[in-house]
């Protein structure tokens, strides 16, 4: 049963990722934050191809995967930098539901795109029910608020729209293509892209102003992703996908109850309600999807 371990510690990581990411930037560049945690998911990429020995398969992959591999790593760059730069702005308890939606636009994506049409009735219902969802865990604000905070929003909804991208575009690339090299090249990306956007906007000049503790937290939450990483792959390749799944989409919890902790952010009534039709629904999808 340590595939079971790991997939819980795949969803503990996964949501500590969010938390650490905040701690780090409250002062930091959102943009600057995302380019050096990259660094740190893009060496754990690397470790786990050369421990899965995948390093070998590289000359053997399609010039028509490595396109749609690096436009799945443009869309995953995109969704980092608009998520990590909601988080900059609002609160982890908002901005995480709202990017969680991507799995809206996956699932209907992936029926239009692929014919996943096995199931459909329960995957449109599951999918309605988390729309709803999200819709209950978007706090209505007076109208000063949303002139000055909605900025946030926009971000999140830009993460999500690039989240759902990065899946299909993903699913591809990576057919005929060993997981854990598709993922490395992927992050290779990332990375590019997060350093393009870095010095395009002349923000390099702040990396020598950067606070160290919040460099700490920034490189930790890499090391969040990529041990999260770790553990799903594990899981994924030792136990049962049906139950891997919904556990690791599980880590909106572990964000949203962190952001509790740590940063004493509150949720409503109407907002905890739209996490739990969230829950049910990602759970559908996995169980009966």
């Amino acid at each position: 049963m340590l595939w079971l371990i790991m997939a819980i510690i795949s969803a503990v990581l996964a949501g500590l990722t969010s938390i650490l990411a905040k701690c780090g930037i409250r002062k930091t560049d959102s943009d600057i934050a995302t380019a050096l945690r990259t660094i740190v998911v893009l060496i754990f990429s690397w470790f786990m191809v050369f421990i899965a020995g995948s390093a070998k398969t590289i000359t053997s992959i399609s010039t028509k995967s490595i396109i749609f591999l690096i436009l799945s790593g443009a869309a995953t760059g995109a969704s980092w930098i608009c998520y990590f730069k909601a988080l900059s702005m609002g609160d982890v308890n908002k901005v995480v539901p709202i990017d969680k939606s991507s799995t809206v636009l996956t699932v209907l994506l992936a029926i239009i795109c692929f014919g996943e049409t096995q199931h459909l009735a329960v995957k449109l219902i599951s999918t309605a029910v988390l729309a709803f969802g999200i819709f209950l865990t978007i706090e209505k604000k007076s109208i000063e608020e949303r002139k000055t905070n909605s900025a946030w929003m926009i971000y999140a909804v830009f993460s999500a729209v690039f989240a759902a991208l990065t899946s299909i575009l993903a699913k591809v690339g990576i057919t005929g293509v060993e997981s854990n090299i598709g993922t490395a090249i992927r992050t290779g990306v990332v990375l590019v892209m997060a350093w393009i956007v870095v010095l395009m906007n002349g923000k390099q000049t702040q990396l020598k102003t950067i606070n160290k503790k919040e460099l700490g937290f920034i490189a930790l939450s890499g090391f969040a992703t990529g041990g999260s990483w770790l553990c799903y792959y594990y899981a994924i390749q030792n136990g049962v996908v049906s139950v891997v799944v919904p556990i690791d989409k599980m880590s909106i919890l572990i964000s949203i109850a962190f952001s509790s902790l740590v940063f004493k952010e509150k949720l409503s009534k109407k907002a905890a309600a739209g996490l739990v039709l969230m829950v049910i629904s990602t759970i559908c999808m996995a169980v009966f999807g």
